[in-house]
């Protein structure tokens, strides 16, 4: 079980303005757009019902949360069906691993692409507690000239199996 790190209660914003983060080097983004053909293979095994962390232009589920719903402080679980999260990977990330994690303990499946920072806290306390299927290669996200910078991650949070 992970230990605590960032308060699931705490407030925060999926994805920073979109104006202001395409006039930062890529280097500094914290937003990226997933890639179709990845969404549509694991949305085959999974059947996503819900984008938790998304914008109108980015969401690749029918139902998502934008920035302005705050999908850290909204329960995932009751909103039915398996979760998408596709992350801001800033600081912040660890407070989304900690609550993908906190909302598969009750009752939902959240499936998050995340960068494959092996060295982080939020890696060793949240992603290690789940299913994690390295992405061979490096992921070119929607509307970028070259693939990322860094290696990436399926990391998937199951609902205990109950006795």
């Amino acid at each position: 079980m992970p230990r605590a790190g960032h308060s699931a209660g705490q407030t925060g914003s999926c994805m920073s303005a979109r104006v202001e983060i395409y006039h930062r080097p890529a280097a500094l983004r914290t937003d990226y757009e997933t890639p179709p053909a990845l969404f549509r293979r694991l949305d085959a095994e999974f059947h996503f019902t819900i984008d938790v962390c998304a914008t109108r232009k980015t969401s690749k589920c029918l139902t998502y949360l934008t920035p302005k719903q705050d999908g850290l402080t909204t329960p995932w679980h009751r909103l039915g069906g398996a979760c998408w999260m596709n992350p801001p990977y800033g600081k912040q990330i660890g407070a989304w691993m900690q609550k993908a994690w906190h909302e598969s303990q009750r009752g939902a499946t959240v499936v998050c692409l995340v960068p494959a920072r092996t060295d982080s806290e939020w890696w060793h306390v949240f992603a290690m507690s789940g299913e994690i299927r390295f992405i061979r290669g490096r992921i070119k996200f929607v509307g970028q000239a070259h693939n990322a910078p860094f290696p990436s991650a399926i990391v998937i949070f199951r609902p205990p199996v109950r006795a």
